[in-house]
């Protein structure tokens, strides 16, 4: 209690009534698979061209994160993080510059594979102190290796530059080498290692690094769990994904591919109950009657969709066959921000799609949509559209991807506006200050229509007493809270029955 020792005029804030919950955000996705360079460790992007300047662009045949990111992002996407995968053990490119005939600090490639012995470096002195560090990457070495500052008409150009200027040895000065390049530079990283001197480095023609490989072997599930790198700052693969709190879908490409890496998707998102998977059908899935995912994987925390669809390579000019599950995602966040996460991800254009794989009919889907295949078929004068909107489970209460991303939304909203309920004293007032909270939270969501009813009382309730609780759960520290939701369904099926009457006639409702 505050303390009242000499006289006066106290003013004490207090807290009265509910804390507001904040709806958490659904649209953001986590992408996993091979990218053309770049780190390894999961990293942020918000657009497209965010993307290409850290991880590069299309880059082989088989590789189909650039056109997965790139179809979220026309699709409506904007936050995904993404897990570039490499072979574990995949060795990291660097170089140490020296001091005379002592190692003064290390360059290294941001992140492990052969593409960074397509990065070369050069240092000269600084046009007022230290010295400058310039950076280039190739996305195709050339033959013989040249200074693109200087032979400025030699081809082919570095596909990325750099230049850090004015760097300075001094750890106190604001031009430090480490502070003006880590973080920054989306190639490389510096820095003092082991039998460095940390001295100002000599001038150095450009040179390329060298050590970097992409490890032996085809990738296999391992290489996408990277259970291996399970340390703080150091996770990568679907263990780096699951210390990031903001993931809310989550996508590898062509995921059918790689023998239990589905299954690994699923388990993920079962696991943390915050996120969804979204699963490709394989390519040439041709065969309708043995098409049945649900019979591998029954799950409430996943949708698949079928066929495969065509792009524009814009580098090539030419039709690409891409798996849709960027696209996808990208539909869900669009969805998500002009519709709320309640509306059903489904009915929509998928954008940037010109063909499909295959031409799926409706006595096809008719068979496909019970057992969980979400279609995406094309309709004369309304173009290719998601035609499918349900989840792998086989429970009738789960079957709709909305209803189960609503739920994920409330849950994670709840959880997170709520923290500040721990170890306040667990009475009754503490009660009703949590019933308040939540149905004002709850209210806002059924005014957004994300819940049924005509008034909030017979959208949700909210009950937190005695009834919820025993002596013994107040004894031990819990407080549980009782809620009822009733979200709203998708219709599915519109069905219109007309009939013949004759005129004049009365008819009865």
């Amino acid at each position: 209690m505050p303390e009242y020792l000499s006289p006066g005029v106290y003013v004490e804030e207090i807290e009265l009534g509910a804390k507001p919950v904040a709806g958490v955000s659904t649209s953001t996705a986590g992408f996993l698979g091979e990218a053309e360079r770049g780190p390894a460790v999961p990293r942020l992007v918000t657009s497209w061209l965010d993307y290409q300047r850290v991880f590069g662009g299309y880059f082989g045949a088989g590789k189909y994160l650039p056109y997965a990111v790139q179809g979220f992002f026309d699709n409506g996407g904007r936050r995904c993080y993404i897990g570039r995968i490499v072979k574990a053990g995949a060795g990291t490119a660097s170089l140490k510059l020296a001091q005379g005939s002592t190692a003064a600090l290390t360059v290294q490639a941001v992140g492990p594979g052969a593409w960074g012995t397509r990065i070369a470096v050069k240092v000269a002195a600084g046009t007022f102190d230290g010295f400058k560090l310039s950076v280039f990457y190739w996305k195709d070495a050339p033959t013989l290796l040249f200074d693109p500052e200087t032979e400025q008409k030699t081809q082919p150009r570095p596909a990325a530059m750099e230049m850090f200027d004015n760097l300075s040895v001094d750890e106190a000065s604001a031009d430090y080498y480490i502070k003006k390049v880590n973080g920054i530079s989306n190639l490389i990283t510096v820095a003092q290692q082991t039998g460095d001197s940390g001295a100002k480095p000599d001038d150095l023609s450009v040179t390329y690094l060298a050590g970097g490989d992409d490890g032996t072997g085809t990738l296999v599930l391992a290489d996408y769990t990277r259970t291996d790198t399970n340390q703080p700052g150091q996770r990568k693969g679907l263990t780096g994904f699951s210390e990031i709190d903001d993931i809310s879908m989550v996508y590898a490409p062509d995921a059918q591919s790689i023998t239990g890496l589905v299954g690994a998707l699923v388990t993920h998102c079962e696991n943390l109950k915050d996120r969804f998977a979204i699963i490709d059908a394989a390519q040439g899935s041709a065969g309708i009657a043995s098409l049945d995912p649900r019979s591998d994987h029954d799950t409430k925390y996943a949708a698949f969709y079928y066929p495969w669809i065509k792009v524009v390579d814009p580098g090539a000019g030419i039709k690409r066959l891409v798996p849709p599950g960027g696209h996808i995602a990208g539909i869900y966040a669009r969805t998500d921000v002009e519709r709320g996460v309640h509306k059903a991800p489904a009915n929509e254009v998928v954008r940037g799609a010109v063909d499909l794989e295959f031409q799926i009919t409706k006595g096809e889907q008719d068979i496909l949509n019970p057992r969980g295949v979400n279609c995406i078929r094309f309709f004369p004068g309304r173009g290719i559209r998601v035609w499918g909107g349900r989840t792998l489970s086989s429970d009738p209460l789960w079957k709709y991807i909305n209803v189960r991303r609503l739920f994920i939304y409330l849950e994670e909203s709840i959880d997170e506006g709520t923290q500040w309920v721990v170890f306040e004293p667990n009475d009754e007032k503490l009660w009703a200050r949590v019933r308040r909270t939540l149905t004002e939270f709850l209210t806002r969501v059924w005014r957004d229509g994300a819940l049924m009813g005509t008034k909030p009382e017979e959208a949700f309730f909210v009950k937190v007493d005695r009834t919820t609780m025993t002596q013994d759960d107040l004894d031990n520290g819990r407080l549980i809270v009782l809620i009822g939701v009733a979200p709203v369904k998708p219709a599915e099926f519109v069905i219109f029955k007309i009939a013949q009457y004759a005129g004049g006639s009365e008819v009865s409702e």
